[in-house]
């Protein structure tokens, strides 16, 4: 087929009013990070991967907005008929218009996938010199994809309590009262994983997110789940009459926001209309951030209660059985790593002649080419992903595993390809940041790693970014304290030697969910100061480094947010630190121990004791001799 702009073009011309520009976002109608293959529009109509980003499309012009994590990717993968934009050192999309737009300009947009927030952002830049948002009432992009792939009909599957730890007649309970204390007699769910987490339900529509294309209305005394039907087996239709919730269809739940919005959303069931509950209680609680713009277009401003929904820190603060759950998951998931780097250890001396994980010798190496087997940066993620699929209540990949070789473990969110992609290189750092999802728990490492002999350079760099690493991991700090405010203890080894990187240091990771998980992070953006951290998060430890066209070092543990033991307690306000839940080793031919503390020294020391003692019962005795040298304390004379 042809570029897709020649032929979204003349669409934008004859529309009622012309368009003279499209905005083509990466979100489905549920706002996700990742998304199905069928809502994958920006990657159609720009030929851009990356999981963020926003595409414009004028008359004459064609721009990628991204983040730092894909500069280098985008610059890879637009044609030249597009101009990358880098957020943060760019105008952004919405000042790019204003200034270079007419005035009167009209600025089309699939309000299904536009967030509340983005989309008033948009219109009050807009105003100021009469532009104008168009809410399209079809979405151009599927207009002119023709191969676009058909919605697919998987299951439902009820996730059992054993894994959730809490009852859906609980999180109802509990989400009701909330409700009622800020007087609002319903809420709209549109985010896929709060849907899912709320009803207890599993599914497969999203590659390597276990959630189900659906929403959810709750009120004081009802709750809807919106759902293709043919997904919906006896064993969930059980387990939502069981727990008072009707299940609607998918495309009723616009309808629904309207009936909702007049005081008559009741259960099927039922008679009357209005409960002389909501009669006291009117308004209707919509997250800005997550909500599409038809949804909340249905509803009349002073009915709305913006503001973000009460489930994002309540999945993100773990139960007991969830925290248990992750924590033995990721020690399976760690004896999977460990068997993939004893794999790969021996792959790279048997066919490329390497010294190995462990040696690093002198002079020039004598390398061999492989004859036999040629290990790719696509088989060996394959190796990765069979140790992982043999462990106990393995579901599935959590993200498309970055396997990446030299310079393209550069591109911080590299994804490769069978076709591209590179040979594993002896003299060349290898890093792989991988994760899975089990039933009880989602995990994300990532390690970095050299089989050959490194250069000085790489030396000092993984270790700043280990230094780092363990700067953060050590930390304590006082309750109330935002991410933002931690960030920079992961990257003053760094700046030290004015290095950085360009992505946040950690994000919350879900609990057989996504492994993007907010509302906190731990990030320089703004918004990292807006939820502190509290005990019971999940949050990642990942400070990087990456030389383009050279290599890239990343090191990544999930750590759980817990009470800090603390000698005072100034102002009684309580400290927290961290736990690390992520078991694997660091090698220690890339440390450069000169310049390493003796407590950071003992840090890894005690760090690897733990990983033999916890991983050794999955492994077999080659498997275990391997790990014991590779977790040996590290002696300084």
């Amino acid at each position: 087929m042809g570029d897709p702009l020649d032929a979204l073009r003349p669409l934008m011309a004859s529309h009622n009013p012309p368009l003279y520009a499209l905005i083509v976002p990466s979100e489905d109608y549920h706002q996700s990070e990742y998304v199905s293959s069928r809502d994958k529009r920006r990657e159609f109509v720009s030929g851009f991967s990356g999981s963020a980003g926003v595409a414009l499309i004028t008359m004459t012009d064609a721009r990628v907005w991204t983040d730092g994590r894909y500069f280098v990717q985008a610059n890879q993968e637009l044609s030249e008929r597009w101009k990358l934009m880098r957020i943060g050192e760019d105008l952004s999309l919405e000042n790019w218009i204003s200034d270079n737009l007419p005035d009167d300009a009209t600025i089309g947009i699939d309000p299904w996938c536009v967030s509340v927030d983005t989309a008033q952002r948009w219109e009050n830049i807009f105003s100021r010199k009469q532009q104008k948002l168009v809410q399209l009432s079809v979405n151009l992009v599927d207009e002119v994809w023709k191969s676009r792939p058909l919605a697919e009909v998987n299951p439902v599957i009820v996730h059992p309590i054993e894994f959730a730890g809490r009852s859906v007649s609980d999180k109802l309970k509990d989400l009701r009262e909330k409700l009622a204390k800020v007087k609002a007699h319903g809420i709209i769910f549109t985010t896929l994983d709060e849907v899912a987490w709320l009803y207890n339900v599993r599914g497969t529509d999203v590659d390597y997110c276990p959630v189900i294309h659906s929403f959810a209305i709750v009120t004081l005394d009802s709750a809807f789940f919106y759902v293709d039907k043919k997904k919906v087996s006896d064993e969930v239709y059980s387990h939502m009459e069981e727990n008072r919730i009707e299940v609607r269809d998918y495309g009723a739940v616009s309808s629904d926001v309207g009936l909702l919005a007049s005081g008559q959303l009741s259960f099927a069931s039922k008679q009357n209309g209005t409960s002389e509950r909501e009669n006291k209680n009117h308004l209707i609680w919509v997250d800005p951030g997550t909500c599409c713009y038809t949804l909340y277009a249905n509803l009349k401003p002073d009915q709305v209660y913006l503001q973000q929904s009460p489930l994002a820190l309540e999945k993100a603060l773990k139960n007991p059985v969830e925290l248990d759950g992750l924590r033995k998951c990721h020690i399976r998931d760690g004896a999977a790593v460990v068997q993939y780097l004893v794999w790969l250890d021996k792959q790279m001396q048997d066919n490329y002649g390497a010294p190995g994980y462990f040696l690093e010798p002198e002079g020039t190496l004598k390398r061999k080419h492989a004859e036999t087997v040629k290990l790719t940066e696509v088989t060996v993620s394959d190796k990765l992903e069979g140790f992982r699929a043999s462990k106990e209540h393995f579901k599935g990949l959590s993200f498309p595993t970055i396997s990446s070789v030299g310079p393209n473990a550069a591109i911080c969110h590299y994804n490769p390809e069978p076709e591209t992609c590179l040979e594993l290189d002896v003299d060349k750092i290898y890093l792989f940041d991988s994760g899975a999802q089990y039933q009880d728990g989602t995990t994300d490492i990532t390690r970095t790693v050299h089989f050959g002999k490194p250069s000085q350079h790489e030396k000092a760099c993984y270790t700043a970014v280990l230094k780092g690493h363990i700067a953060l991991d050590t930390a304590k700090f006082p309750s109330g304290t935002s991410g933002n405010a931690l960030d920079v203890l992961a990257r003053l080894p760094l700046w030290k030697y004015g290095l950085d990187y360009r992505h946040g240091t950690g994000h919350g990771v879900g609990s057989y969910l996504n492994v993007h998980e907010g509302p906190h992070m731990i990030s320089f953006k703004p918004q990292a100061r807006n939820v502190p951290l509290q005990v019971s998060m999940t949050v990642t430890d990942e400070p990087g480094y990456y030389e383009d066209g050279n290599f890239g070092i990343r090191l990544e543990n999930v750590l759980i947010v817990k009470e800090g033991d603390t000698k005072f307690n100034f102002g009684d306000k309580g400290y927290m630190s961290f736990e690390h839940i992520t078991w694997a080793p660091y090698q220690k031919k890339l440390m450069d121990l000169s310049v390493m503390a003796s407590d950071e020294i003992e840090w890894v020391n005690t760090y690897h004791s733990k990983c033999k003692e916890l991983l050794a019962p999955y492994l077999d005795e080659s498997e275990i001799a391997w790990l014991e040298k590779a977790t040996e304390p590290i002696r300084v004379v």
